[in-house]
């Protein structure tokens, strides 16, 4: 049998490290279990491209998957690099990443759609905020709640904005959607199914993300008759519109009339309290046969399909 040398590159040196060491660490167990895949991790710092080419070329790596999370590892930095080295790997190009990994670029090539998101702006030094409270100020282009602050009142606003700028140079301020979190995964360019998110502290920061094993994650939740096909074809759409490929995750807000975009993930999470490996689990695509149709998939933009014989476990493509 035919011996694939997969790569999981993890860590990185952006704030979600320690997601993406979970991630990567989940991924790379679920490809070892696969016939004729050898898998080699990757610790990652901050390393340039000839140092990252050395590293792959000494693994003997015929395919990368790339888990990393924030600006530098899922922002487009880290798929130039891959895309320079010329080795296939797993997620979007550098363009399809760098544009859902800022918030703001995402949301206006959304509204130019027509798919509603709420209003947001740029935050700058010494420049006024005109969105009304509440609003959410975060940094325009990082993740895993990183740096959110919800604000009911301008005091609020000032400190939040003040905080987030002392440790981001782009910040952005949302209005607050207030309401059900839902999100989306698509996979292949196809919506998986709909769950919502019920943290127990009414909140979905980075402890009832990671932390925490009391929040509710709901599959096919109960929603107005048409919803559901109406965020699974605004999620696949996200998908073309911003040229992602192979996967992604969509998040939504719902304040019971209307689904707003809040952000799109190209590097979605897989860790054991992620949202598309759940997904794809309800559609019965196991954790090991989700890494295994990425990798192939992957593999055949170079080097053309792989005999699906030689890997019985993995699920069919989806074109």
């Amino acid at each position: 049998m035919d011996t694939i040398n997969v790569s999981v590159l993890m860590g990185g040196p952006d704030a979600e490290r320690d997601v993406s060491r979970q991630s990567g660490e989940r991924v790379a167990a679920a490809l070892e279990a696969v016939d004729g895949i050898r898998v080699v991790r990757h610790i990652l710092e901050h390393p340039n491209e000839d140092e990252l080419r050395t590293m792959l070329e000494a693994a003997e790596a015929r395919v990368v998957f790339p888990v990393l999370h924030g600006p530098w590892g899922e922002g487009g930095p880290l798929q130039s690099m891959l895309r320079s080295i010329g080795i296939p790997f797993v997620g979007s190009g550098p363009e399809a990443a760098h544009r859902a990994m800022h918030k703001l670029l995402t949301k206006s090539i959304a509204a130019r759609h027509g798919i509603p998101t709420p209003p947001a702006r740029a935050v700058r030094t010494g420049e006024p905020i005109d969105l009304e409270p509440p609003v959410v100020v975060k940094p325009s282009d990082d993740g895993s709640s990183f740096g959110v602050h919800i604000c009911f009142d301008a005091s609020e606003i000032d400190a939040a904005v003040e905080a987030v700028l002392a440790t981001h140079s782009n910040v952005m301020c949302e209005r607050y959607i207030p309401g059900r979190e839902l999100t989306v995964g698509v996979l292949e360019g196809e919506a998986l199914p709909i769950f919502e998110i019920r943290p127990t502290s009414g909140v979905y920061d980075y402890a009832s993300k990671y932390d925490r094993d009391d929040t509710e994650y709901i599959a096919n939740p109960e929603l107005p008759e048409g919803l559901s096909a109406q965020l699974g074809a605004w999620s696949t759409q996200l998908f073309e519109l911003l040229g992602a490929r192979d996967f992604s995750r969509v998040d939504w807000r719902f304040d019971g009339e209307q689904a707003w975009l809040l952000e799109v993930n190209t590097t979605p999470g897989m860790t054991s309290h992620s949202l598309l490996p759940m997904a794809a689990s309800v559609r019965g695509i196991d954790m090991s046969a989700l890494c295994e149709g990425l990798v192939r998939r992957a593999l055949s933009r170079t080097h053309g399909p792989i005999d699906p014989s030689l890997h019985p476990s993995a699920p069919p493509s989806r074109q």
